[in-house]
Order: C-alpha cells, then sequence, then structure tokens
C-alpha cells in the first residue's frame, strides 16, 4: 500500500471514530450513513479537492455540496480534521454549536446549501457548475448523493440538463449502500442499473468499491477528463467499519450506546491523523460590470400586460450588468423572460419543464454571486414548494416570477390558474412578495430585487393593463399606494394587480352613488406598514373592502386580517371561493365575485 493510500485510510477511519463518538455525545444522528461514505470524503477533501481551507469565501475553491446531508457528522469531522473549522466536534447537534443535525449555511460559511431534504444538492451543483462557466473560473463541483435520493425526480430533472448543457465540471458520487431508513433501496446494489440509467441520460460513468481509496482515486482522475458530466457509482457497505453494523437493517438514525461505542472503536484502528498537504485553487479574478439600467418609458392609459413589463425590464437590466441571470422553464413566450435573448443570450438558461431543478439551479447561482431572475406559471411553481423552502433556509437570494396568475387568464381553466401563490410565498421566512398593478410598477419592482435579500416573488398577469403610474413614480419596500382619496370617504377599496383595475372602475360607479372612496393599491404584500396603513385607513372611513384574484387561504385578505387586528377596522373580504371553470376574463372575475360590480354591491350593502 503506498504511503498516499495508506494517509487516506488512516484518515477515513478517524473520521469514522469521529462520527461515533460525536453522535454518541449527542445521543442521535446518523452514524451508518457516514461510515459507508468514509474513504470518498478522505479522498475528496485530502486528496482530490483544491480549496484555501482557510477563506471559505474563496470564489476558485473547488464545491462540495453534500446532498445525503443525513450524513453531515462525517462532513464535520473532514472540515475539522482540514483545518477548516475549529468547532468541538463534540457538540454535534447542541442547541449552542453550529454542527447542526443537517447541515446549512447559517451555522457554517463552508455550506453553501441546505442538505437534508433528499434529492435536491444536485440541482444545486449545476448552478455552481454554471457559475464556474459564466466567470471564466476552474473550480469544480463535487455533489455526493445518497441511493435513496435516486428515487427522487428532481434527481432526474438535474441529471438530464447536466447533460444537455455538457456540464464536464460537475462530479456526482452516489454512495450506494443499498439500505435507507426502512430498508433496502429500489436498486439495492444494482450498482449496473445505476450505470445504464445514467448513461441513457448521456452521463460518464465509473462503478467502483466505493471504500477503495485506489479505485476512487482513479475514478475522480478520470472525472476531470471527462467531457460529460461524470457520475461515480460508488459501492458501499452500510456501517462500514464495525462488524455489528455493517449492511444491517434498523440502524438508520441511530446512535450507539456507551458499550456499543466502546466495542465499535476497538473494531476500527485508531491512528495519529496524517499531515497532508490540501492545494489551494488557481487564483482567477473576475469582476461584475455594473451599469446604469436603461428604463422603458410608457404613458398613462397605454395597455400592457405586467407579464410583458416584466420582462421588458429584464432585458434592460441584463444589459446594465452581467450579474443578473434569467431562468425560465420553458415559457418564456409567455412570461416574457425571452425578451433577455433579444439583447443578453448569455444571461438567459432554459431549464425546459422541470421547476423544482430551475429552483435549485437558480439558488446555486445566487450562491456564486449572481442576481437570478426565475420564472413560470405561478400555478406551476407549487410543485417546486420544497426546494423553495430550502432555498429560504440556504438563505438563498434570487427572485422568482410567477405569472397568469388567478382566475383573469381565461379560457385555459383551472389547472393553469394560480391561486395558490401567494400564500405559497408569503410563508419563507424572510420572503418579500409583490403584485404589480401596471408597467411602470412591474419595472421598478424589478429592479428593486436586484437589491434586496431573501426570496422575492413577483406576481405577473396575464392580461393587458392601463398604465396608471408616471415613469418617475418610487416604489418602496413595505409600502402601498393611495390612488384616490377624499375627505369625505366612507370605504377604503385595496386591490392589487387585476383587481387594482376593477377597485378603480368601483370607485367611479361609487361616485355616481354618492359614496366617496378611497383606492389602495396593495403592491407589496410582505413586508408591509401596517401602521401607516391603518392609519390612513382610521382617517378615511375605518372600513376596507379587499378584493383578490386568490383563494382565501394565506391570501392578501388574511394578511390585512392579521396586521389590523385590534385596531376597530371593519373589514370584507371578495376572493376566489372555488375552484373556477374556463370562460373570458371579465366572465370570470364577475362569476367569482372579485369584479368591480361585486365590489360596487358589498359596498352598497354594508351598513353606514
Amino acid at each position: 500500500m503506498s504511503k498516499k493510500i495508506k494517509e487516506l485510510q488512516d484518515i477515513a477511519n478517524i473520521m469514522r471514530r469521529d462520527v461515533l463518538k460525536m453522535t454518541n455525545a449527542a445521543g442521535n444522528g446518523h452514524p451508518t450513513s457516514c461510515l459507508s461514505c468514509a474513504e470518498i470524503m478522505a479522498c475528496l477533501y485530502f486528496n482530490e479537492m483544491k480549496y484555501d481551507f482557510t477563506n471559505p469565501e474563496n470564489k476558485n475553491n473547488d464545491e462540495f455540496i453534500f446532498s445525503k446531508g443525513h450524513a453531515a457528522p462525517i462532513l464535520y469531522s473532514a472540515l475539522f480534521r482540514a483545518g477548516a473549522i475549529k468547532d468541538d466536534l463534540m457538540s454535534l447537534r447542541k442547541i449552542d454549536s453550529n454542527l447542526e443535525g443537517h447541515p446549512i449555511p447559517r451555522s457554517l460559511s463552508w455550506v453553501k446549501v441546505a442538505t437534508g431534504s433528499l434529492g435536491q444538492g444536485l440541482s444545486n451543483g449545476i448552478g455552481f457548475a454554471m457559475a464556474a462557466r459564466l466567470q471564466g473560473r476552474k473550480y469544480r463541483t463535487y455533489v455526493l448523493m445518497g441511493d435513496s435520493e435516486m428515487a427522487e425526480g428532481s434527481v432526474w430533472e438535474a441529471i438530464q440538463l447536466a447533460s444537455y448543457y455538457e456540464l464536464n465540471n460537475l462530479t456526482a458520487i452516489i454512495d450506494v449502500n443499498s439500505l435507507g431508513q426502512r430498508g433496502k433501496t429500489m436498486l439495492g446494489w444494482n450498482t449496473k442499473e445505476y450505470k445504464k440509467r445514467l448513461e441513457s441520460f448521456g452521463w460518464n460513468t465509473k462503478v467502483v468499491d466505493g471504500h477503495n481509496i485506489k479505485k476512487i482515486l482513479k475514478a475522480l482522475k478520470k472525472a476531470k477528463s471527462s467531457e460529460k458530466p461524470f457520475a461515480i457509482i460508488a459501492k458501499t457497505v452500510k456501517g462500514k467499519g464495525v462488524s455489528f453494523l455493517e449492511n444491517k437493517e434498523g440502524w438508520h438514525g441511530k446512535a450507539l450506546n456507551d458499550s456499543e461505542l466502546i466495542k465499535a472503536l476497538q473494531e476500527i484502528k485508531e491512528s495519529p491523523m496524517p499531515l497532508v498537504n490540501i492545494v489551494k485553487p488557481e487564483e482567477i479574478n473576475f469582476e461584475f460590470r455594473n451599469e446604469q439600467m436603461m428604463k422603458n418609458d410608457y404613458s398613462i392609459g397605454e395597455e400592457i400586460s405586467t407579464r410583458e413589463a416584466y420582462g421588458k425590464a429584464l432585458g434592460k437590466l441584463c444589459l446594465s450588468s452581467n450579474k443578473n441571470i434569467v431562468i425560465d422553464s420553458e415559457v418564456s413566450n409567455s412570461t416574457y423572460a425571452e425578451e433577455v435573448k433579444k439583447t443578453s443570450e448569455k444571461q438567459f438558461i432554459e431549464a425546459y419543464i422541470a421547476e423544482q431543478n430551475m429552483i435549485g439551479i437558480s439558488l446555486g447561482l445566487s450562491k456564486k454571486g449572481f442576481n437570478v431572475y426565475a420564472s413560470s406559471f405561478s400555478s406551476f411553481l407549487s410543485r417546486a414548494f420544497d426546494q423553495l423552502r430550502m432555498s429560504s433556509i440556504s438563505s438563498g437570494k434570487f427572485t422568482v416570477c410567477g405569472s397568469h396568475c388567478g382566475v383573469s387568464i381565461g379560457e385555459d381553466g383551472a389547472s393553469q390558474m394560480g391561486l395558490e401563490d401567494i400564500s405559497m410565498f408569503r410563508s419563507l421566512i424572510g420572503s418579500s412578495v409583490f403584485y404589480p398593478t401596471d408597467a411602470v410598477s412591474t419595472q421598478k419592482i424589478v429592479k428593486m430585487c436586484e437589491n434586496l435579500g431573501g426570496i422575492k416573488y413577483i406576481r405577473t398577469t396575464r392580461g393587458k393593463t392601463k398604465i396608471i403610474y408616471k415613469n418617475d413614480e418610487n416604489f418602496e419596500l413595505g409600502e402601498f399606494k393611495v390612488l384616490k382619496e377624499s375627505k369625505k370617504d366612507k370605504i377604503v377599496l385595496v386591490g392589487a394587480g387585476i383587481t387594482m383595475q376593477e377597485c378603480l372602475k368601483a370607485n367611479e360607479e361609487l361616485k355616481n352613488n354618492k359614496i366617496e372612496t378611497a383606492v389602495v393599491d396593495l403592491y407589496c404584500i410582505k413586508p408591509f406598514n401596517s401602521k401607516k396603513f391603518i392609519d390612513f385607513v382610521k382617517k378615511h372611513g375605518n372600513k376596507i373592502i379587499i378584493v383578490e384574484d386568490h383563494y382565501r387561504e394565506g391570501g392578501i385578505g388574511e394578511m390585512l386580517l392579521y396586521e389590523i387586528k385590534n385596531s376597530g377596522i371593519e373589514l370584507k373580504h371578495l376572493f376566489v371561493k372555488e375552484i373556477p371553470h374556463s370562460g373570458k376574463p371579465q366572465e370570470l372575475l364577475e362569476k367569482f365575485g372579485i369584479d368591480s360590480k361585486t365590489i360596487v354591491k358589498t359596498a352598497l350593502g354594508w351598513k353606514r
């Protein structure tokens, strides 16, 4: 055995001992899932990857994504043994520890994306790999996956797109230990089937013994010369190194007790930590270009859909900076994201009909410094909610646009009508939610999102709406716009997007009935300046009619009810109450009671 191979094997066993002690101290964890990938981790962190272990923010470091995040203890051990972190490994899972049960960026800067919800790491890795190309950097991205997560559809979304874009700087390593949480995985140790499936998707592959250091190193070397994305299919044993754990069911997620720990440590050779030389990456500099964004000039009264205004704003935004990237799920001619192709084609990424993968890639790109704008129909974003949730946990910073929202899209029918999207995005911690009414507000909100943190959501309308704002109008986070008001107001009409237009029509009709109303455009749903809003309503009748093209649950009305609680303000809520139907947009607004006629009827029927 060569010195290098012996040293890497010693490191693998050192990490095995660390893991068993850490999980024993914590009283829980997933030690057997760690033991199966010890040799893989040793080869990656102490021989293969180039990184500055003193600087996790070095933009040229090779990137590692631990997609099987439940095996976090061995990642922490690798970082500790490499000198990258100084944390007490025995603090694993404690309330004041950085070493959480699953990796999360909040705790460790070496962790770029949160993992633990299986099937997402490879999508994040595509984002990293694409960023390397866009910035001309030479770092490679490695994603360690568990065999259980290979059952996730999002994994195969990622596999096919990585092949399409020929991401030869991306290597996936699959830890095929054959055991999942409750027993055998779908394919068990059938590595030939993994190989066949991956190669059918256009990847180069290599099946190896995942505990043979020499063969792992050889496969990693082969990956670097591949012209395609490369998958190492590593046949391993869950619980490797401890006889009473090896390939035994019923141990997933269980730590050893004290007597079991003593017995296990007797089976794993104890060695001093070898002195290893971790190679630093080649320094390649890349600077984003930033210029003043050119604005579109719109005229009041002109009709243009907010989805089209979104695309036009993106075109100008991408011209102003190569930091901005647009990604779409094969509906860019409807979301108008394709406008970017006309001016900055390299800043557009086609993700095809794979919304989960699109969001995962968006997170990866954003973590490498890009301002990402991802778009699809609002109704289709719900399938990517877990990716959005994990992006929020990862402190992600990117913008999502959902077009074709609500019943106002018309004849396409219920399956295409996003009526849950506001609720979904409001539920994300630290998110911002916008619903612009016209082209001017859309353009300003798109620009605002460029510099906002967190996950941002822009809801756009399919049909054309009249421009109501001047081009120099200012829009701020958390605010709202007062479009109509008088000293005689009895009710405040509140709308956003398509219903804002209905509120303006209702305002005129109510004037004819001798009822003065204020009209508020609630373009920013989250965050919301409730104090300012309450003060305004109290001076304008102390009554609200809120109308929205959304289901009741989690929408604007429920948000307002919470924000004005204990204020003494009365509120009437108009929303979509049932599964909608096909029809013309105005017919549907009327049928489901969110049109100007219903607003007027509600106002007239309100005892004053």
